[in-house]
């Protein structure tokens, strides 16, 4: 997602409503890893995201009333944004079929260390101490999320990794334009690009014939609608009063939701050592986003 611009000073009231906000924004993200993960067992990977995303770009087009502008300079990447979403959205699907949601979410959320190493490898920027020790936490955490303490991961942690790399990557993207175009058109263009190479591969590998299970579609309705749609809506709201460490902190709790609702709706189990594992990976994304002295904004996904 992109942070939008919070007031300089804020009253300690307006901060603690935007930062419940927040919660319940990264509650409503968490919460997604169920609806994929309901949808993945009898539908299509590009069926579902093209689905969703779709649906969310009509949605949000209606907000503004059909009148969309990107000029031709911000074409390219916001066309270069969308495939990346593309990627990123189709990894993480085809992961979770062979994976848990609480998986799933903690791994993804492995993007928040991951883009800082991008960014030094790509961009020539000195990594901090911190970022290398958030690094190897997250990389010891993740063993005992996926293995139990045990090498054998699954192969949708695996793609689920992966993913997380297209996800640092998308936001890498993602707030190179932040500054040029106003964002709430961006993202329409960039669900459209994802949604429409999604519904183009579904029929071209998974249709005919479309599923016809009722919860999958319920499922499709919830993560357009909610997560990716009303997350959004809710996002930029609530970050007008609220500072980019709050949210930054805030936004972590989303792996912590999906584990969570895995457990409450779909009965995942979590034994101890992957629960130690979600601890180790929740302060890797903490330590991760420390900020070397004056805070500084970190964007986050989608």
């Amino acid at each position: 997602m992109l942070l939008s611009k919070p007031s300089q000073r804020l009253s300690t009231g307006h901060r603690l409503k935007s930062d419940a906000l927040l919660l319940t924004v990264s509650a409503v993200w968490g919460s997604g890893f169920i609806a994929q993960r309901i949808a993945a067992r009898t539908m299509g990977n590009f069926t579902f995201n093209g689905a969703r995303f779709l649906l969310v770009t009509l949605f949000l087009l209606v907000l503004v009333r059909f009148r969309i502008n990107i000029s031709r300079k911000n074409i390219g990447w916001t066309i270069l944004a969308g495939s990346v979403l593309f990627t990123a959205s189709t990894l993480q699907q085809i992961g979770i079929k062979t994976t848990t949601a609480g998986n799933a979410g903690f791994i993804t959320s492995l993007y928040v260390v991951i883009i800082p190493i991008l960014l030094v490898i790509f961009g020539r920027q000195r990594l901090r101490w911190t970022i290398w020790t958030a690094a190897l936490m997250a990389a010891a955490g993740t063993m005992l999320l996926s293995t139990s303490g045990r090498f054998k991961p699954a192969t949708g942690d695996w793609i689920e990794l992966a993913g997380a790399v297209m996800w640092a990557v998308h936001v890498i993207v993602v707030g190179k334009m932040a500054q040029r175009m106003d964002n709430l058109h961006f993202t329409i263009g960039q669900f459209a690009v994802c949604g429409l190479l999604s519904a183009t591969f579904a029929w071209l590998i998974e249709i005919p014939p479309l599923p016809g299970e009722r919860a999958a579609w319920l499922a499709v309705l919830y993560s357009a609608l909610f997560p990716v749609g009303l997350g959004f809506t809710l996002q930029v709201f609530a970050q007008r009063h609220a500072p980019p460490t709050d949210a930054a902190i805030i936004f972590s709790m989303e792996a912590v939701f999906a584990a969570l609702f895995g457990y409450w709706l779909l009965a995942e189990k979590l034994l101890p050592l992957q629960i130690a594992g979600c601890v180790i990976i929740i302060l890797a994304i903490l330590i991760a986003q420390l900020p070397p002295g004056a805070s500084t904004p970190r964007p986050n996904k989608l």
